[in-house]
């Protein structure tokens, strides 16, 4: 495959993740936690390095590319084995949450407060035993080596 192929099939890729991301939120009502929030800035980079490819940016960005999709795919790893109990995640969403014990009675019958942390330690939608983190990994792996291979071709 061309050069120009392979990265315009990275950045689509990138895209795609990014989309159904959006509609598990948007349309599916599953709220991302912070962890699903970290996953999706790499693949703006990489949608952003693609488009300044096209552009006819110098072929070295799409060593940037790689690193991009590795990177949402080391936190994709890293967040499915919080899911799957492997390791501990943050603190600040996982492993029970926020720590109630400071707070008096008032504070926790307050309507005020926000609703909760979205947990990054539970799995609210899963396909063939992959997680949706799981499955950013794979694709964001998949992805990784779409940008390699553009980048070695002259």
């Amino acid at each position: 495959m061309k050069h120009q192929t392979l990265v315009l099939f990275a950045t689509l890729g990138s895209a795609a993740v990014l989309l159904g991301a959006y509609g598990f939120q948007h349309i599916g009502g599953l709220l991302p936690c912070k962890m699903c929030l970290w996953q999706r800035w790499p693949h703006a980079a990489a949608i952003l390095i693609g488009v300044i490819l096209w552009s006819g940016g110098p072929r070295l960005l799409a060593w940037l590319g790689a690193l991009a999709a590795a990177t949402t795919g080391v936190i994709g790893s890293y967040h499915a084995g919080v899911e799957w109990g492997w390791w501990p995640g943050p603190s600040s969403c996982s492993g029970g949450g926020a720590d109630l014990s400071g707070m008096d009675g008032d504070a926790l019958l307050s309507l005020d407060t926000p609703t909760g942390v979205i947990m990054c330690d539970e799995i609210v939608w899963q396909l063939l035993g992959l997680s949706m983190a799981g499955w950013n990994a794979v694709i964001s792996f998949g992805l990784m080596a779409l940008w390699i291979l553009a980048a070695r071709r002259t």
